[in-house]
């Protein structure tokens, strides 16, 4: 049984579940990233998008719109596995935004650095001490519940991360007519990488996971008012204007920053500042740092209360003794003792930026965990696709998966594909991340790894134990 919906009216339509795809992955946190490849960005979002997104987009296309109840992705996975292997998915994709808040928060404090003293991004008493403030103030708004969210969704995407990317690729446009010098050189050989440099490979970790979350926003299906037609509608714009938006703001950046000397926690803030005093409009610099402040703030906004009605959802359902006290929601319909309790976590993983000597260390090391323990989500979600495609053949779908069997095969595969490369690449940081020690970066990370799957572990043995003695009574 799901928990039902206290109001009958429902709050979303096209253009607020487009913002809330968009805000959720359009994230300005990876053009630095990105724009570190130069001309060869083009090609690792294309093949990113080829292998990751777009599968992504049609899989949460078919399943949302047969299956269009509250609960996204843990529905569909129950469907196709059982509420054990349910559980465990739902556990891992929110587990793994609890390890990628102090991430995204770490981006926001180096940008709000710029406002005060740059020198600010490597100190790491600041940097702890503002996150935690930053972050229970969201966890605050989030005890507001889905109305809030829907309306930061839609300011933060417009006013925080559209508008800096448009104002991104203006500029880059304004430089190269003016005739500025480019930190990159057009040559035909330019638009593909050496994959044979490691280096390179690892980064595409980033980039696929720079293009996670769009099936985030089906948790909120049976909030949408009319999911079948509606769902479709907002994939294809979300999708079409996260990558155009993407590749152009990280192609903008590249121009004018040279690589070595972008930074993956302040690159995009830097990248600002050489502009607006390039074109001599200084004054613009904190207006726009405001603005991506403001777009990060409701990015984690709208992931914070997400990932967490999922799960909700999955606890109340499977009733996993030790948990039913996470159960509590408030008249806003937010679970709030879950907030609490991800609010807690979120704090102990930020304590990270202290203990690891460097800062882009440790913002590297949770990032990559973060991917990892996000692609073995996706790898749930891929596998319930195609086992629905056979198990619940019968089901109508609005949206199915062109090219029958083989469609839903090579779409699927491709995914798989993906998430299997993703997971292994991350044991390999890139040359520009000073790691004081692989073999200890990568034990931490494979440690944290096995602790944050052990809690959905042990409760899917409870499940098994619980069914097996209902089975017997």
């Amino acid at each position: 049984m799901l928990i039902p919906s206290k109001t009958l009216n429902k709050p979303l339509g096209v253009f607020s579940l487009a913002m809330m795809n968009v805000i959720a992955v359009d994230s300005l946190r990876s053009l630095p990233i990105a724009a570190q490849f130069g001309y060869a960005l083009i090609f690792f979002y294309l093949l990113a998008a080829l292998i990751f997104f777009i599968p992504t987009a049609l899989v949460t296309a078919e399943l949302a719109t047969a299956w269009p109840s509250t609960g996204g992705a843990y529905i569909w996975i129950r469907t196709a596995f059982g509420a054990r292997w349910a559980w465990f998915a739902i556990w891992l994709q929110w587990i793994y935004n609890v390890v990628w808040y102090p991430t995204i928060l770490s981006f926001v404090i180096a940008a709000f650095a710029y406002l005060v003293d740059p020198q600010l991004a490597q100190h790491k008493i600041y940097l702890l001490s503002t996150l935690l403030v930053t972050w229970w103030l969201v966890t605050g708004l989030s005890c507001l519940g889905l109305r809030v969210s829907n309306w930061l969704s839609s300011v933060g995407a417009l006013l925080g991360t559209l508008i800096p990317m448009l104002f991104m690729i203006v500029l880059a446009v304004l430089w190269i007519k003016s005739s500025r010098p480019l930190a990159i050189h057009f040559v035909s050989h330019a638009f593909l990488p050496n994959l044979t440099n490691f280096n390179n490979l690892a980064f595409l970790t980033t980039i696929i996971f720079g293009l996670m979350g769009l099936e985030m926003s089906a948790v909120h299906a049976g909030d949408v008012r009319n999911p079948q037609k509606d769902y479709p509608r907002a994939l294809f714009w979300s999708t079409s204007l996260i990558l155009i938006t993407l590749i152009l703001s990280s192609l903008a950046i590249s121009f004018i920053v040279p690589a070595k000397q972008l930074s993956i926690l302040s690159g995009l803030t830097e990248a600002y500042v050489v502009f607006f005093n390039s074109f001599h409009l200084p004054f613009f610099i904190p207006i726009i740092i405001s603005l991506i402040i403001i777009g990060s703030l409701c990015s984690i906004s709208t992931w914070v209360i997400g990932p967490t009605r999922g799960l909700l959802i999955a606890t109340f359902e499977n009733k996993i003794s030790g948990l039913h006290c996470l159960l509590k929601v408030n008249r806003f319909g937010a679970p709030v003792c879950l907030l609490l309790f991800q609010g807690i976590l979120v704090t102990l993983l930020s304590s990270l930026f202290i203990l690891i000597p460097s800062v882009s260390e440790a913002y590297w090391l949770l990032s990559v965990m973060t991917a990892q323990l996000a692609v073995l989500f996706y790898i749930f979600l891929f596998l319930a696709a195609l086992r629905l495609r056979y198990k619940e053949a019968r089901q109508s779908r609005v949206y199915r998966i062109p090219g029958g069997k083989w469609g839903i095969w090579i779409v699927t595969g491709l995914g798989l594909l993906a998430c299997v490369m993703t997971f292994i690449l991350g044991f390999f940081p890139p040359a520009v991340i000073v790691v004081d020690n692989l073999v200890k970066f990568d034990m931490i990370l494979l440690g944290g790894l096995l602790l944050f799957c052990l809690p959905a572990v042990l409760s899917g043995v409870l499940l098994i134990g619980r069914s097996d003695s209902e089975n017997n009574n």
